[in-house]
């Protein structure tokens, strides 16, 4: 991989051997590239609408996987739950032992994994529609066991198997948004994707909310049967939506692609579109990806200049955990030590979750004004300045109601930040910031990076608040200050800014080691005779792309 440049002076020609690319294609590739960039984001709304109503309907699985998740994590605090799975405790309450509650968060990401790692294999081979559609299939069969489970072993063998689809939907759902749609608006329709997990656990908390009332064995388990609700229209939609261009594409089908291309976009619009030259576009990337590392398995993710961009989406998905968000989920917690009622403190949960989606829409607006890298940046130093001021809140101590009713404020204020900056840019960067061929497998290693990451923040988190373990409290806040601020400084020096780069600009900036301070203001002439006035230039010479580049 090439170094990143360094002086603004320096001039270096890099060649990359395309094969025998056709004169045309390159020629169409390059007009369906210019196409792209002049069309502005309204333009493209109006030409892609059918593409956006298709992302959002896909993306409604996340909506599935938040519904579920955010009942999971609740019922450790119903009455009805606790009496069936927990055990009897001296004050005459029941509940389920740390170790349990662990476990069972705990076997969920560890069925995630294994779905992440085994769809990066399938959807590869077979496609995005019918991987998920697969998925969706397990997850209806896997509800019977959680339904019926009568003991915490069974629970925790459907907690398993149900996280196995779940990994499949955390992942092809950003991939399919980042593909279907045009420059203007990947932003927007990944990003979307983190208003799905809000959406989802909004519903959920307002269903448990319902729920509250009942004493019997249906307060847990109608909530478990409502998750029957969501995989077949689910299903039937999916199976009428059309597939990924690009994984079309990668796999030959080239007039397949087309097919898609004109069922993803509107002909009864002013901006005029050329199928041909768009899959020409496609073929392109396609092909000089395929020169610079030919395989497409996990192991090449390691390989050549995709070792930079592995090493960036695992860490970008990372830093959303590593930022203290594990931390703000504890709003009630505090608010339950201040005195508020159990009833108020799930309103509360109610609250931080409308919040939590207006900071995903708010996102939308911030990325057109500042783009990824800085809305991503900033984010981490205001939440590192909050997480800062709830450790000095909680130095007044435990006793001290107001700085009880202080810190579960600031963790509203850190949650709205959170998601109107790390939460929804992350999925946005990690879709866009992997080589086209090996998008699907990027995802899944970030995401399984994520929930590795996870996992140890599920086991300590809990360990920092508990009395009875390091009785930390609202103390951690030092602690996740600190893990912010190293996430700000890995940010600042490693993260590229992708905005308005076409995948094919972003493979030549990569392969010519770029520094990601850089990525903005680099001007690039992907396809040379002219097309900007280039720093960078690939030129189509006697079978070969020629990448000259002036830092």
């Amino acid at each position: 991989m090439p170094p990143a440049a360094e002086d603004d002076q320096s001039i270096r020609h890099v060649t990359a051997v395309t094969g025998n690319m056709d004169k045309s294609t390159v020629a169409e590739a390059a007009a369906a590239t210019d196409a792209e960039h002049n069309m502005g984001l309204i333009k493209s709304l109006k030409l892609y609408k059918k593409a956006c109503l298709w992302s959002i309907f896909l993306s409604t699985c996340i909506v599935m996987e938040g519904f579920d998740n955010a009942f999971l994590a609740s019922m450790f605090a119903y009455p009805a739950f606790q009496r069936k799975f927990g055990d009897l405790q001296p004050n005459g309450k029941y509940e389920l032992t740390a170790a349990w509650q662990t476990g069972l968060t705990n076997g969920v990401l560890a069925g995630q994994i294994l779905g992440l790692f085994a769809n990066g294999i399938i959807a590869d081979r077979f496609g995005y529609r019918k991987t998920l559609i697969g998925a969706l299939v397990g997850c209806i069969g896997f509800i019977f066991i959680i339904f019926f489970a009568e003991s915490l072993i069974q629970l925790l063998i459907g907690e398993i198997l149900i996280g196995i689809p779940w990994g499949v939907f955390q992942t092809l759902t950003t991939t399919y948004a980042a593909e279907v749609c045009p420059t203007h608006l990947r932003a927007y329709l990944t990003t979307y994707v983190n208003l799905c997990w809000v959406i989802g656990q909004f519903i959920a908390s307002g269903v448990l909310r319902a729920m509250l009332e009942r004493n019997d064995k249906w307060g847990y388990k109608i909530p478990f049967a409502l998750q029957w609700v969501w995989p077949v229209p689910l299903i039937i939609g999916i199976w009428l939506a059309p597939e990924s261009p690009w994984w079309l594409v990668r796999r030959g089908r080239l007039e397949d692609a087309k097919k898609s291309l004109i069922r993803l976009t509107d002909r009864n619009t002013e901006t005029s579109f050329n199928p041909d030259e768009t899959v020409s576009m496609m073929v392109h990337t396609n092909e000089m990806e395929k020169e610079l590392v030919s395989g497409v398995s996990y192991f090449d993710l390691f390989k050549g200049n995709n070792l930079r961009r592995t090493e960036i989406v695992c860490t970008t998905w990372a830093i959303q955990t590593l930022c203290g968000s594990t931390f703000m989920g504890y709003s009630t917690y505090f608010y339950q030590q201040a005195g508020m009622a159990t009833e108020n403190s799930f309103n509360m949960s109610l609250g931080q979750y409308a919040l939590g989606a207006v900071g995903t829409v708010f996102s939308w607006f911030l990325m057109q004004w500042f783009g990824r890298r800085t809305l991503y940046l900033s984010g981490q130093l205001f939440m590192f300045l909050v997480l800062l001021a709830i450790g000095c809140t909680a130095l007044a101590g435990r006793t001290n109601i107001a700085a009880q009713w202080a810190i579960g404020t600031l963790l509203l204020i850190y949650t709205f930040t959170y998601d109107a900056t790390v939460g929804p840019v992350c999925y946005s960067l990690v879709a866009e910031l992997t080589s086209t061929r090996l998008r699907t497998k990027s995802v899944v290693l970030a995401r399984n990076m994520y929930n590795i990451v996870g996992i140890a923040t599920n086991v300590i988190t809990p360990r920092m608040l508990n009395p009875t373990a390091w009785d930390w409290g609202a103390k951690s806040g030092f602690f996740w200050a600190g893990s912010c601020a190293l996430c700000a400084l890995w940010t600042y020096f490693r993260l590229p800014e992708p905005k308005g780069r076409t995948y094919g600009e972003l493979d030549v900036l990569f392969e010519n080691g770029v520094s990601a301070r850089k990525f903005k203001t680099t001007s690039v002439d992907q396809f040379g005779g002219g097309h900007s006035s280039a720093s960078i230039s690939e030129k189509d010479v006697m079978g070969e792309v020629r990448v000259d580049r002036v830092s």
